[in-house]
This record gives structure tokens, C-alpha cells and sequence, in this order.
């Protein structure tokens, strides 16, 4: 069990739990489409999700060792950019999930947020998770998400056709893997099409 949350830091980046404070930030980043169109969260998206997100969701998840959250947040400023979070966390399993700020892209800032929290998940520490898995899953299409789960060392392991629901839609689901004793470098054998992003 995880119990309390752990700060994380490397490069200009510091993964750290969200707070009350970052409830107005939250809100306005996830009225951005694009992150509506490739996640889960709630659109349209108003104070009162983030509130619950905030208040709820993330100390729970905390809490119950089956989520860890974090916001991502650049070290020279300490503003919000974006959230990486470990789901579903069971028996040496769990599941990664990310999202950044338009403002944020570009940077290699996603690259770096995912390589501390796999330090952090197979670290077999007192600090760590000790977690023998991390998978990756993506709607069809999203190949940005790909790229940053290519990067890291994920494997492909196929798609699942219409995998998902997603807003009353059936969608390709798209999964990788990550062992604990699987290099981290870039990984080959992912297919052509999760080069191409697919317009939303």
C-alpha cells in the first residue's frame, strides 16, 4: 500500500499531489479539447469536476493504494501543467495516464513526468511500488500518447477493436506494456499507424 503521496523531481520538472489551489488551473486546462477528445475527464468540464477531482478523487486514490496522482509542474515556477497518475494498481500491475497543457507540449516535459513515475513504480525501495507491470493504453489514433509510450521503452501488445466505450462511442483501444526488467529506450515492432495522430 502507498499511504501517504510522494513528491517526485528530476530536470524542471516536479510531480507533486494536487491541491485546492490548483482548482481553477485544472478546470481551465481540461476545457481544452483536445485533451476532452483523448482522456476520460468529464467535458464539458467545469470548477465543480475539478473540485471533486481535487478533494476526492486523488486523496482517495492515495489513500486506498490503488492511485497515485500528480500534477505536473515546472520547478521554476511551481505552475501546473499537466497530470500523471498510476490506475488500477493491483497485484503488481498498474496502469499509466497522462495529459499536458497545449502551452507545455514540445518540450520533452511528458517524456521526463513518465520516466520518474517508472523509477518510482518498479522501484522496489520502501519508496517505491515494487510493480512488476505498467501498461499503457490509448484511443485509437492518439499518436502523440504513442510516441511519449514508445519512448519510454513500452512494448506493443496490439489493439483491441472497439475496446472501449468513450462518450457513447465504441473506440480502438490501443496497449503497450512495460516490464520491470525491460530496457528503457526507445522500442521497435509498434505499428505504422500509431505514427500518424488522427485529427479530432
Amino acid at each position: 500500500m502507498v499511504g501517504a503521496p510522494r513528491e517526485l523531481a528530476g530536470g524542471p520538472l516536479i510531480l507533486s499531489v494536487p491541491g485546492t489551489d490548483d482548482i481553477d488551473r485544472i478546470a481551465e486546462l481540461c476545457s481544452d479539447p483536445l485533451i476532452a477528445a483523448w482522456t476520460t475527464v468529464p467535458t464539458p468540464y467545469g470548477r465543480t469536476h475539478a473540485e471533486v477531482f481535487v478533494t476526492r478523487v486523488v486523496p482517495d486514490g492515495w489513500a486506498s493504494g490503488r492511485e497515485c496522482t500528480w500534477a505536473i509542474r515546472e520547478a521554476s515556477t511551481n505552475l501546473l501543467h499537466g497530470m500523471i497518475g498510476l490506475h488500477h494498481i493491483d497485484e503488481g500491475e498498474g496502469e499509466i495516464g497522462f495529459w499536458l497543457a497545449e502551452e507545455a507540449r514540445g518540450r520533452g516535459w511528458m517524456a521526463t513526468a513518465v520516466q520518474l513515475v517508472l523509477d518510482f513504480a518498479f522501484a522496489e525501495t520502501p519508496d517505491g511500488l515494487a510493480l512488476q507491470r505498467v501498461v499503457w493504453h490509448a484511443y485509437a489514433g492518439n499518436a502523440a500518447s504513442a510516441a511519449v509510450a514508445r519512448r519510454a521503452g513500452f512494448r506493443w501488445e496490439g489493439v483491441a477493436r472497439l475496446g472501449v466505450a468513450h462518450r457513447g462511442v465504441r473506440r480502438d483501444d490501443w496497449q503497450a506494456g512495460l516490464l520491470a526488467t525491460d530496457p528503457r529506450e526507445p522500442s521497435s515492432g509498434w505499428p505504422e499507424d500509431t505514427y500518424v495522430q488522427v485529427p479530432v
